[in-house]
């Protein structure tokens, strides 16, 4: 199989597949990546630690500072603890928070986020007012 054909199957897979939390797999956020695919995360409760992101991720499927992911815990590493098994997309989230299964400490954050976020995208209150709404003001 040609590394494409492996590329399309993986992000198929990130794009079709729902997957709940359950008592092996958790959500975490990321905080910031570490280099060398390792990535450190922040749980529910506030704990951060480093996580890997598995070999068909990587070159494939791109995070960033603020994603979620679904992750699995590791005994081998004592500074990595978990793996990610899957990449939450903004469809997997609507599907989690309708089955009543995310987190209550990151919806909090989330809501605040996406209003700051709603505010800031406003490009009329960032920009200076126009020569045209200058004149107007002037002629009245």
């Amino acid at each position: 199989m040609s590394a494409i054909t492996k590329k399309k199957y993986v992000v198929n897979e990130a794009l079709q597949r729902y997957e709940l939390p359950d008592e092996k797999h958790y959500i975490v956020k990321i905080v910031a990546p570490r280099g060398n695919n390792l990535h450190e995360v922040v749980t529910p409760n506030g704990t951060t630690f480093l996580v890997t992101m598995p070999t068909k991720f990587r070159r494939t499927i791109f995070i960033k500072r603020g994603d979620y992911v679904l992750v699995e815990d590791i005994e081998e590493g004592d500074k990595v603890k978990a793996e990610i098994i899957q990449i939450l997309l903004k469809d997997n989230i609507k599907y989690i928070r309708s089955q009543n299964c995310w987190p209550k400490e990151f919806t909090d954050v989330d809501e605040d986020e996406s209003m700051d976020r709603s505010k800031s995208n406003n490009i009329d209150d960032m920009m200076p007012p126009s020569e045209s709404e200058e004149d107007e003001e002037e002629q009245e």
